[in-house]
């Protein structure tokens, strides 16, 4: 099993701090460090300094972190203009040496947009179509030829012989010019047919095992009904991390995230080490190839390494 490290920024960290994790992610063996693409906290976090842009601060971590891979989960469509995102994504993609990913949803938080002026749509109907549009004029814009230019004509973007330049270093499985995109979410129907149209990797984010086997299920079916091998996909969730290596240091770290033991055993990846790499074997024998582990300490460090360290290398 795949093992990243995924950190929640908006809820209160300077980008100092993010990059010590992401430093300490790659210290420990993980394969990744994702970060959230919020821009208000949640809850009653002091979100103390602010908001960070996403992509600003990974491509700071493009350049200060070697050999890790680096990604969103997820970035809502509703922030960007395709275009300027497929840009910003392959200057990424550039700095890093082709070590992005970008993980893409409709969007959720109301808050957010309403804080700062940025539209929501109408309702769900709307920003899922904006996602669609969006996957479509990334993915052409990046596989457009050398030379040629890519147009389109959506409801929501319009582009007219666009150039699609830069293009990202990373390459798809037909060799055009791709970023690894992750598409994730719980519908029944048309998030598992636009993952088996436009996906890399399905990710289902803090759900029970059985909801999500049962998710990994429709987007394989999807596949199938277009023609797509569903082996192609990843299928990863997201659950948040708590792990100690005796019972009173996992009762600390759960007091320190404002979780009670109990509930986060019930509901995220948490315990001591051997809880947690039991619980890890389980999710990887019902078909869970990678798991985002949400760290929302962003100052306990030794909490990474210790997981790195003891749990990592039993399943990873």
């Amino acid at each position: 099993m795949d093992l990243r490290i995924f950190a929640e920024p908006p809820q209160g960290a300077s980008y100092d701090d993010v990059l010590a994790v992401a430093r300490s992610a790659a210290a420990g063996g993980f394969s990744a460090f994702f970060r959230s693409d919020h821009i208000l906290k949640m809850g009653s976090a002091s979100g103390l300094p602010g908001p960070s842009d996403a992509y600003v601060t990974l491509a700071a971590i493009a350049a200060q972190v070697p050999g890790i891979r680096l990604g969103t989960l997820l970035t809502s469509a509703t922030f960007r203009h395709p275009s300027m995102l497929a840009i910003a994504a392959a200057n990424i993609d550039d700095i890093s040496g082709g070590r992005l990913e970008i993980g893409l949803g409709a969007g959720w938080y109301e808050e957010e947009h309403r804080a700062y002026g940025i539209d929501f749509g109408s309702g769900f109907g709307e920003r899922f179509d904006r996602l669609e549009e969006q996957l479509e004029i990334l993915t052409g814009l990046w596989a457009s030829p050398a030379g040629g230019s890519f147009s389109f004509h959506g409801r929501y973007f319009q582009l007219d012989g666009a150039p699609g330049l830069p293009k990202p270093v990373q390459r798809g499985r037909n060799g055009a010019p791709r970023i690894p995109i992750i598409v994730g979410g719980h519908g029944p129907r048309r998030t598992p047919a636009l993952a088996a149209r436009f996906a890399d990797e399905f990710n289902i984010a803090f759900s029970d095992l059985e909801t999500s086997v049962r998710q990994f299920a429709r987007v394989r079916a999807a596949c199938e009904s277009v023609g797509r091998d569903p082996a192609e996909l990843t299928y990863s969730v997201a659950q948040v991390l708590c792990c100690g290596e005796t019972e009173a240091e996992f009762e600390r770290r759960a007091a320190a995230i404002g979780r009670e033991a109990a509930e986060l055993r019930e509901n995220g990846i948490a315990g001591t080490v051997l809880e947690v790499t039991a619980k890890l074997e389980r999710f990887a024998a019902a078909g869970v190839q990678r798991i985002y582990l949400q760290v929302l300490d962003l100052s306990d460090l030794e909490h990474v390494a210790l997981v790195g360290e003891q749990v990592r290398p039993r399943v990873g």
